[in-house]
């Protein structure tokens, strides 16, 4: 039964759901704060800096729940998956057989990997620790490996695979093409045959682990886990049997077309290609003269062999057990539409991360992306719709959605992402100035109307905050030009 005080629930473990519970309880003390989280670990934002007025870092640490109750004693954690909600009854209820009733609900329960093909044991999924430490036993026996995606994962997996030859198949004309254009592909490519520096720091977070529940629902977890952090695959050793260091071949502009395990591909008397040999220069491939576990054909009509196959092909938002027989407007993208309060379309319900789609009219220079920074942001920015709500108060839209801003690394480079940084949604009416170092720096501006509209910094070029101020502010900058990139002018100190 639902007592007196104000009951507020958040399902899901991850950073949003974490987000949204720590900073619900520490406004609302008073209240019953109730996380329910199918993982026994939950994830912490950790480390957490402000870089500049949009940018920030942090790590996620993966951290038993008793240390949130530590933290906020009247936050209640729920170790089950939600079953069913009955958004008219305020009611969840959950697969160990409970109902919790609730005055406001956020749901925050975010995606699971799309993918390729399902229940197949040759076919990985990577979302969380668990089945990123499965791709790394599996890993560890395997001599070649197939990659299917072009999204973060698939671009963090290609560079840290070592001892092991891995196909990538894209179906993009570049590498990495949601965060980068083709030039900014073109200067990373070069890493990928690259040795990797031997010596990078080592993760010092702590680290736990989910062993003490391995004979639970292996399924569930599998589904329900919480995303990986940032810098998930830090202290992982992510090698195979060869004795090579970095063996990459990509594939552009293709697909799966099919996949068959190696009893079918005998019967079928098709023919595998063997690993390019990209020393060669007309890069012919022979046939492939190895027997495979599973083979896959691409729809450019190419055939390889592999040990197994990585579906990296993006997130599938988490919302089945809240839809059924509940009036949620769905996006066509299958998150829970929220407008500016991050309020569903049902009453008392909010919702935040990867398993919501925004369907306010963005600010100009934002948009979403399904990524860390946002989770927490709309974690945190949640808490403060619900606590508005609750308060009878009215809240502005948070300053964080003014413009899209994001830091990374991929390919061992810092990789700053801001604004329209890939002209999206500009049309042809824009310019780009371009400065590229081979090995060090890519820097990108998009100017439209001879206004800063986004940019992409690959490398230590600390120009990360003079151009977010210039994308911010708008200024007419029509006057400077191709100086704006001049490597002699210290544009830091001119904007000032």
């Amino acid at each position: 039964m639902a007592t007196a005080r104000l009951r507020l629930m958040v399902a899901g473990g991850g950073v949003a759901g974490v987000t949204c519970a720590e900073q619900l309880a520490g406004q609302f003390p008073e209240y019953e704060i109730i996380l329910i989280t199918a993982s026994p670990l939950i994830k912490a934002v950790m480390n957490f800096k402000q870089i500049s007025k949009t940018l920030e870092e942090f790590d996620v640490e993966e951290r038993p729940t008793h240390m949130l109750k530590d933290h906020y004693p009247n936050i209640d954690v729920i170790h089950s998956a939600v079953q069913q909600l009955d958004a008219e009854l305020h009611t969840i209820y959950t697969e160990s057989g409970k109902e919790y009733i609730y005055d406001k609900l956020c749901i925050c329960t975010g995606g699971r990997p799309k993918m390729i093909v399902k229940d197949s044991p040759y076919v990985l999924g990577i979302r969380d620790t668990d089945s990123a430490k499965k791709f790394q036993s599996r890993l560890a026996k395997a001599k070649r490996v197939i990659i299917v995606g072009n999204g973060g994962i698939a671009l963090e997996l290609v560079y840290e695979i070592e001892g092991c030859e891995v196909i990538w198949a894209i179906k993009d004309k570049a590498i990495g093409n949601n965060f980068f254009d083709a030039g900014a592909s073109e200067f990373l490519i070069p890493q990928l045959k690259a040795d990797k520096p031997e010596g990078t720091t080592p993760c010092k977070r702590t680290k736990y682990t989910t062993e003490e529940r391995e004979k639970d629902n292996v399924a569930e977890r599998e589904a329900l886990g919480s995303a990986l952090g940032p810098d998930w695959h830090e202290g992982m050793k992510l090698k195979g049997v060869q004795q090579i260091s970095h063996r990459i071949h990509v594939e552009y502009e293709c697909e799966i077309a099919n996949i068959w395990l190696r009893e079918e591909f005998v019967l079928l008397k098709k023919v595998a290609l063997a690993f390019p040999d990209h020393a060669v220069e007309e890069r012919k491939t022979g046939i492939d003269e190895e027997s495979w576990p599973v083979y896959v054909q691409l729809t450019n009509g190419k055939i390889y062999g592999s040990d197994f196959i990585v579906s990296a092909t993006g997130v599938i938002p988490n919302v089945e057990p809240f839809v059924t027989n509940n009036p949620f407007d769905v996006a066509e993208d299958g998150g829970l539409k929220v407008d500016e309060q991050m309020h569903t379309s049902v009453p008392d319900v909010f919702a935040a991360g990867d398993v919501c789609t925004v369907a306010w009219e963005p600010r100009a220079l934002w948009h979403q992306m399904r990524l860390w920074t946002q989770a927490r942001q709309m974690g945190y920015y949640a808490a403060k719709c619900i606590a508005a709500d609750v308060l009878g108060e009215s809240i502005e839209l948070d300053f964080c959605f003014e413009s899209f801003a994001h830091v990374t690394k991929f390919f061992n480079y810092k990789v700053v992402l801001l604004g329209k940084y890939n002209a999206q949604g500009l049309g042809t009416d824009h310019e780009l100035l371009l400065r590229c170092t081979r090995g060090l720096e890519y820097l990108k501006l998009v100017m439209q109307n001879g206004r800063m509209k986004g940019a992409v910094l690959i490398g230590e070029s600390n120009l990360e905050e003079t151009f977010e101020n210039l994308i911010l502010n708008q200024m007419d900058l029509s006057a400077y030009g191709e100086n704006l990139l001049d490597p002699h002018i210290d544009i830091e100190d001119y904007f000032d």
